[in-house]
């Protein structure tokens, strides 16, 4: 399948080399010095201009080895132990924006290395097993370059700057990778149904995985820096593996969804690429598990995982991304770095069908509700959705005054709605827990207003009113009927109820009518003038309007 060809942005990688030991270090230390602090070149690369500086680097702290050789045999007689920074860019005629290049911080590595800090203590510096018997570690920090080409050209400029052409050669198995971004650039007419209240980004973030277990975060924010208003300036959802796993199968890496304006957005004018939004995916490094590390060998992975991530939001938000004609295609062309086109060499796109995951979701919840749940389940519920901690089963039983017994066969008998792992407990994912949220919510205002019904009554009651006053205004009040005086007139609340067809004889929904009836009958029971109430006022729902009806005469017929 052709897809869209996606932009590389943010890169940012550690690459370890060991095979020359310190050889290079000492190398570049030489060729600052015979260069008076800077070293410079120019090279070609792909039929590009590019242009490497080579220099010290502010000092690190780092301290020479003790005795002054390093665990790998190394002898360093330096008193200082500086290091380098190369910069690398496409030469300005080529790039007048000036934001295709990168920097690579060259420091040596040794085991038992050292630094002082900036409040002058002494810290040990963890190297990787692969460096201790003394290398580098080339950390590269770059962005609008494809990520494959990083290696290939900071080994061409070390080469023109007067490296050894056999240096930097060979990456360890440790070199890693700390951030990676891929993205297009839409038009701004068309991405609203990315950053929309119920579009992908929102929808990942609300539906995927355990309510309390992993990390989710999500953004909405539709104003830049200077206040003025951007529709989906900067909304994105930051989601760990284990989450994204449900929407991706297969997906190993934890990322940032994201749609985003640049600052200056709001006072471009539409020929101007700023001036419209990117819709990216990047790699959240710091949400990695702790004994996870994402190789630099793995690289090809990552970018396959970034533009299938990407490409899956862009289509689930109804967007083709695979446009035969892309000067018709919603994607802007004038991006400096990007020109919009497709190719057989992407992944195919994931259908997220984050409707049916919510459908799924709904279904279990109605189920549940509807089949009837226990006390000890309502109670459970009610806990978990109401205490925003770490719960416990036990916890739940002592908040209820249960048996812990009770509390662990409720909570095995709704697996559907509530996960359980390692004494902890928590709701499936955040729309299910919005869902039990409200019913738990109407569980209590339906509680509520039978208790205050039941007051009423017996207030009624004591008061000496008859039987049949005290059981109107126990209907009332149980089905949520508004009675209230506007001068000599009568006026009946009923919008609490759901629409149920039309009655044949009037307007009104069927349900409203036999309520109306019934109360009728009540009224007339407690001794009241029938008038009154034939000439009330009716407030009901119709669909989703609120509608009133001059008289209920004609549904009393």
């Amino acid at each position: 399948m052709r897809t869209l060809d996606l932009a590389a942005h943010e890169f940012d990688a550690n690459l370890h080399f060991a095979e020359n030991g310190l050889d290079p270090w000492f190398g570049a230390d030489a060729l600052v010095k015979d260069a008076d602090g800077s070293r410079a070149a120019k090279f070609t690369h792909s039929g590009e201009t590019w242009v490497a500086n080579l220099s010290y680097r502010d000092e690190g702290g780092l301290l020479p080895p003790t005795g002054g050789v390093t665990d790998g045999g190394t002898r360093v007689q330096h008193e200082t132990i500086r290091e380098f920074q190369f910069k690398i860019a496409r030469h300005p005629d080529e790039d007048p924006v000036g934001e295709q290049g990168f920097v690579c911080h060259l420091a040596p590595r040794w085991g038992g290395l050292h630094a002082e800090n900036d409040s002058g203590e002494v810290v040990e510096i963890p190297v990787p097993p692969t460096l201790q018997n003394d290398g580098l570690n080339v950390r590269i920090q770059g962005s609008n370059i494809e990520f494959t080409r990083y290696l290939d050209l900071f080994q061409t400029a070390a080469r023109v700057l007067g490296f050894s052409a056999r240096y930097f050669q060979d990456p360890e198995h440790t070199s890693n990778i700390m951030d990676a971004e891929k993205y297009a650039r839409l038009h701004r007419d068309s991405s609203g149904p990315v950053h929309a209240r119920d579009g992908p980004i929102a929808s990942m973030a609300h539906l995927l995985e355990d309510d309390r277990s992993g990390y989710r975060k999500l953004v909405q924010n539709d104003r830049d820096e200077h206040g003025r208003n951007v529709q989906g300036y900067y909304h994105t959802a930051t989601l760990d593996a284990q989450r994204l796993a449900e929407a991706f199968p297969g997906h190993q890496y934890p990322k940032e969804v994201k749609h985003y304006y640049a600052r200056e957005a709001a006072s471009l004018d539409k020929s101007e690429a700023l001036a419209h939004p990117k819709v990216g995916a990047s790699l959240q490094h710091s949400l990695l598990r702790r004994e996870q590390t994402v190789r630099y060998d793995d690289l090809v992975d990552l970018e396959r995982e970034l533009e299938q991530t990407v490409l899956s939001v862009l289509a689930d938000a109804g967007l083709d991304v695979a446009p035969e004609n892309v000067a018709r295609s919603p994607y802007v062309e004038m991006d400096a770095y990007w020109e919009p086109s497709t190719s057989e060499r992407g992944p195919d796109p994931i259908e997220l069908n984050l409707t049916r995951i919510r459908q799924e979701q709904e279904s279990v919840v109605v189920r549940h509700l509807t089949d009837g749940l226990s006390p000890v389940q309502w109670e459970s519920l009610s806990t978990l959705v109401t205490d925003g901690g770490e719960v416990s089963p036990q916890d739940i039983a002592e908040a209820n005054d249960r048996h812990i017994g009770s509390v662990r066969r409720a909570l095995r008998s709704m697996e559907e709605l509530v996960s359980r792992k390692y004494g902890e407990v928590g709701l499936r994912s955040d729309y299910v827990a919005e869902m039990v949220h409200d019913a738990v919510q109407d569980a209590r205002d339906a509680t509520r207003t039978a208790v205050e019904t039941s007051a009423k009554a017996i207030e009624v009651a004591e008061r000496g009113a008859s039987d049949a006053m005290a059981d109107w205004v126990a209907w009332c009040n149980r089905h949520g009927v508004d009675i209230r005086n506007r001068a000599d007139a009568l006026e009946i609340d009923l919008t609490g109820m759901e629409p149920d067809g039309k009655h044949n004889k009037t307007n009104l929904p069927a349900n409203v009518v036999r309520q109306l009836k019934v109360g009728f009958a009540k009224w007339k029971a407690a001794g009241q003038d029938p008038e009154r109430f034939r000439t009330a006022v009716v407030r009901y729902t119709s669909h989703s309007d609120i509608r009133t009806s001059e008289r209920v005469r004609k549904a009393l017929r």
